[in-house]
């Protein structure tokens, strides 16, 4: 059994910055994919960025490349997400979650995750 802890979330203006830090508890991780997802009020969840555990490989959604950086830290097990430059649609909980199967192909499918944290909320005002 793996645990999933997110925190970081907050209220933040438009333009600024939020780091979410996602502590993994339960298991090391010897080839896993974590990710990060996102779910706006009304909306589907959406893969936002993925990493892979061993080789630290990265995938972003074309919304938030360039301004969105996923990182890991083995010591802590921990996956992180820095944002930058928020943007008001940016609003949204957003989830971490990992993929035991490890493959950065299957990356962007939330089918693919085997476990996933409770969320924490993010939200920009413009």
């Amino acid at each position: 059994q793996v645990q999933l802890v997110e925190s970081g979330g907050g209220l933040v203006q438009a333009g600024g910055s939020l780091r979410l830090s996602c502590v993994a508890s339960g298991r090391t991780f010897s080839r896993a994919t974590m990710g990060w997802f996102r779910q706006a009020p009304g909306k589907e969840r959406e893969f936002i960025a993925g990493i892979t555990w061993t080789g630290g490989i990265t995938t972003y959604a074309d919304s938030v490349k360039g301004r969105f950086t996923i990182s890991r830290e083995k010591v802590k097990n921990a996956v992180y997400l820095q944002m930058n430059s928020l943007k008001p649609e940016d609003t949204a909980v957003y989830y971490c979650a990992v993929d035991l199967g490890g493959l950065i192909a299957t990356a962007r499918r939330a089918a693919a995750y085997d476990y996933w944290g409770q969320g924490t909320q993010v939200t920009v005002s413009s």
